[in-house]
This record gives structure tokens, sequence and C-alpha cells, in this order.
């Protein structure tokens, strides 16, 4: 854990849901574990809160992407289509809770997501849950004869708030993907996926406390960046740019087992 968490005034689930930013604008950044180190101390000393679930001020994700046998997901992104969908199932592993999630982006750029509490037990597979499978045919193009999981990912995530409630920050660490049709596994080792989720009419200080430490904007998915590692045959050109990317950043080449 970087010994700045702890200098950070916590802020509670309670209060988080009470954030509502209707105008949002979201921007990815890329970094590393040791530039995070700065980072973290600049939003200490901005009066960033970080948020604290069971005690802890990490909280483990774990995801299963869920995608037709063709991919069709992955490559409407790789596509540039501008109206597209990604379906998984979360852990939220410090709350115990998981959920269907439905993440839809239309033509203007905006994301939206829709979600529903399923059990843990679920998240490999919720065909019989008639509930779940439900809300998946209201809410997506897809049914649940079409698609089947693809891949996890895990990783550890921070997430900081600004003392106006104008922004959040997630910042996730420890990123690890496991391809189950093609059996590859790979790491991003010491990349850090920071992202700035704020209210659009405001002006932000993480963005500035980035631009002092040289972090740069980068637009990524994690389900496209982990298939591309772990499925050599699917067509990823687009997105080899960004494995490459990352690996500059971290100064090391990413092991595919």
């Amino acid at each position: 854990m970087p010994e700045s968490l702890h200098k950070f005034q916590p802020i509670f689930l309670e209060e988080m849901d009470s954030i509502k930013l209707m105008n949002r604008v979201d921007t990815k950044y890329l970094t590393d574990e040791a530039t995070l180190t700065k980072v973290l101390d600049a939003a200490v000393a901005a009066g960033y809160r970080a948020l604290e679930t069971e005690g802890e001020q990490i909280s483990p994700y774990n995801s299963i992407y869920y995608d037709t046998l063709n991919l069709k997901t992955f490559l409407d992104h790789h596509n540039r289509r501008l109206t597209r969908q990604k379906v998984r199932t979360r852990e939220y592993v410090n709350s115990s809770n998981a959920y269907l999630e439905i993440k839809r982006k239309n033509n203007k750029g905006r994301t939206k997501k829709k979600r529903i509490g399923i059990p843990v037990d679920e998240m490999e597979d919720f065909s019989s849950d008639k509930k779940a499978t439900s809300y998946l045919a209201e809410h997506s193009v897809f049914t649940i004869d079409q698609l089947s999981p693809v891949l996890s990912t895990a990783f550890d995530r921070i997430t900081l708030v600004n003392t106006a409630k104008t922004e959040r920050i997630t910042i996730d660490t420890n990123l690890y993907f496991n391809n189950f049709r093609t059996g590859r596994k790979a790491s991003l080792q010491d990349a850090v996926i920071i992202e700035i989720k704020q209210d659009g009419r405001t002006k932000s200080q993480m963005k500035g406390i980035l631009l002092d430490n040289r972090v740069k904007p980068i637009k990524v998915s994690k389900y496209c960046v982990a298939v591309t590692l772990t499925d050599n045959k699917v067509k990823s050109g687009r997105f080899k740019e960004k494995v490459r990317t990352i690996e500059k950043v971290i100064n090391k080449r990413i092991q595919v087992i």
C-alpha cells in the first residue's frame, strides 16, 4: 500500500452515493507506480479524500467480460463503431457484492452503465438467473444465448474525491488478465490506469497534478488490451499501439504466458 494513502481523510459509500456528476466527462491517464506515489502526495496536499470500504482504502475488483463467439463487442470497439456495448459481471471484493453490468456508448461519446445485483457464484454463469437474463435482454442488444465468458480481469482500485465533490478519480493497479478461450494470461506489472470522472462545468485539480508529473491522457480499454495480449488470432492492430505505449511507460515488455 502506498504510504500516502494513510494521509488521506476518508470518505464512505453513503456520502459517495450522494455525489451526482450530471454533466460528466471521463478522461483516462496512464502512468507507473513510482509516479503514482508523487501523484498521491500532491492529492493529499490538495485535500482529496479516499474512499474507505470495510476499513480498507484499496478495493480489489474481479470482472468477467462476456462476448459473442466472434468477439463482436471487442471488434466493434476496434473498428471504431460509435454505438457499442460491453457486458461484464463484476465482484466488489471488500463488500462481497457482485453485479451484471452493461456499459453502452452512444454516438456522442457518452457512456452509460446499468447494473443489477447477482450472487457471486453466478459471475461466470448467470444463465439460470431469470431476473439477470431478463435484465440483459431489456438493456442490451444481446441475449444470454449469444454470450459466453471470454476473460477475467483483476485489479486493485483506489478512489479519490475532491473537496468540492465535483470529481471522482479511480486509480487501478496490479492489473491481471486471464483469457478463458485461449488459456493465456498477462499482467500489466507496475502500470497504473487513472480515470477522472468530473463535472464538465468545473476545473479539475487532478488534471493539473497529472500534468505537473508528466502523466498523459490515453484512450484505453482494459478488455480490449487484455484480448489483444492474450489472443493472437483476433484482429487487434489498433490496440497493439496501446500495448506498446504501456510498455514504454513501464519501461519493460509485458509478459504473456
